[in-house]
């Protein structure tokens, strides 16, 4: 950047999503304490990472040298800047504004609304722009750093019809503040976080160190005089109501639970365990299924051997001597009907249909019922 530059506002232009608009803010001699004003608009285009100066039409004067406010932008491409103050050239008067300035970003264009004394003058104040259309602006302070704006009283503008309107916050009581940080949440609450108060004497006096994402951290950033909280506040802008407490929604869908942490760390290496055994298991049906095969073979040939050599076995005749050649006589496989077969090879014909039974049976079982 061209020059030192503080207490401005950015925005990031929603027409291409890479140029930077910077607005107000006090610009100084680059690298040194000297004040210089140059511009009130800057423009960094992220791609070229270039920053140039851009001819606005109808430039309000009185906006200068305005800092310490806050920038929002509309998705057609309006940046809207409210009120701010003005440290003067002496750096030391003070002039807090409450006028809204509006910059087409398309056209070049800038335009400002004054306003009439009913809408607080106001400076380190948040700004939230709604999908509605509507900007919250919550808290801050007017010419005097230690003259607050009550932050229950939240002002609205809307950019559709640019008109103002105020809203009472109810609920917990929160302290005022300024120079703290809004977010907005997806379910449409405003949550706050941090912010300070100063005395008099422009000194700082307290320091907030709420927390805006569930998660509570210590009090910091300030001297031993100050006192520090670490409470949560919320804004619902349905019912402009503050609430420190809530619910954290609950759901008794076991199944939408495990799906919602599916990519998790934890679910991903559980997951990966749970296939590993599944390959495991279908490898050791495998071996199971194999070595069952095996056996069954071995088995049945021991049988088939032992039905061979009995069918092939010769009777010896009663008086004939053992080396004697004589005629053979094989049992034959063919009987007569009626006829029972001899015990012992009726045995092992039964053995062997069991044992094929039992193959057929095997073959046929799905593999995930073997155990």
């Amino acid at each position: 950047m061209p020059v030192g530059y503080t207490f401005g506002t950015s925005c990031l232009s929603p027409i291409d999503n890479s140029t930077v608009f910077l607005t107000g803010g006090r610009t100084w001699i680059a690298n040194t304490n000297t004040y210089s004003y140059t511009s009130s608009v800057y423009k960094f285009d992220s791609k070229t990472s270039q920053w140039t100066i851009p001819t606005i039409n109808n430039f309000n004067s009185n906006f200068a040298t305005r800092n310490e406010m806050q920038a929002v932008i509309d998705n057609y491409g309006k940046i809207f800047v409210f009120g701010g103050i003005n440290h003067g050239n002496d750096n030391i008067t003070i002039t807090a504004y409450n006028d809204m300035n509006i910059l087409d970003i398309s056209t070049v264009i800038w335009s400002t609304q004054t306003q009439s004394q009913s809408v607080l003058v106001n400076a380190d104040y948040t700004a939230t722009l709604l999908p509605s259309g509507l900007i919250v602006y919550i808290g801050g302070r007017g010419s005097n750093s230690a003259n607050l704006n009550i932050i229950s009283q939240v002002q609205l503008f809307d950019t559709k019809s640019c008109i103002w309107s105020t809203k009472f916050a109810s609920g917990s009581t929160i302290a005022s503040r300024a120079c703290h940080s809004a977010i907005l949440t997806q379910d449409g609450n405003i949550i706050i976080y941090g912010g300070s108060t100063y005395d008099n004497s422009g000194n700082l006096a307290n320091v907030f160190s709420d927390i805006a994402v569930l998660i509570q951290i210590p009090g910091y950033g300030a001297t031993s005089a100050s006192t520090f909280t670490n409470n949560i506040y919320i804004l619902d802008i349905q019912n402009y109501a503050w609430i420190i407490t809530f619910n954290i929604p609950t759901t008794t869908n076991t199944v939408k639970q495990t799906q919602s942490i599916g990519n998790s760390p934890t679910s991903q290496v559980s997951q990966a365990n749970n296939q590993a055994n599944n390959n495991s298991s279908i490898l050791y049906v495998g071996i199971g299924i194999g070595a069952g095969v095996v056996i069954l073979v071995v088995a049945l040939f021991v049988i088939g051997f032992f039905i061979y050599k009995n069918r092939n076995a010769t009777i010896a005749t009663p008086g004939t001597p053992k080396n004697d050649h004589i005629r053979d006589i094989h049992m034959s496989t063919v009987y007569t009907h009626g006829i029972p077969l001899p015990e012992t090879y009726a045995r092992l014909l039964h053995m062997e249909f069991q044992c094929l039974t039992l193959i057929i049976i095997v073959h046929r079982l799905p593999v995930h019922t073997l155990f």
